[in-house]
């Protein structure tokens, strides 16, 4: 997995954990940190973290994301 791979994980994995706490608590961390959902920064925060999303579409779309790890190999 490349550096912006990795990179769009992480994003998105924020970006659930985000929306998690938004959904079982009615919290959104983003806001908090960054001053409130219509901050600029928030929304800075709120586009890369979307942009990273549509970017991971493509990975389940990648010939390696379908290959067996060498555990799961027969040799």
């Amino acid at each position: 997995m490349g550096a912006v791979q990795k990179t769009a994980l992480v994003l998105v994995i924020i970006g659930a954990v985000n929306w998690g706490l938004v959904g079982f608590f009615g919290f959104d961390l983003v806001a908090a940190i960054f001053g409130g959902q219509e901050a600029i920064l928030s929304r800075i925060v709120y586009a890369v973290v979307g942009l990273a999303g549509l970017y991971s579409i493509s990975i389940l779309f990648t010939e390696k994301s379908f290959e067996k790890s060498p555990q799961t190999q027969n040799n």
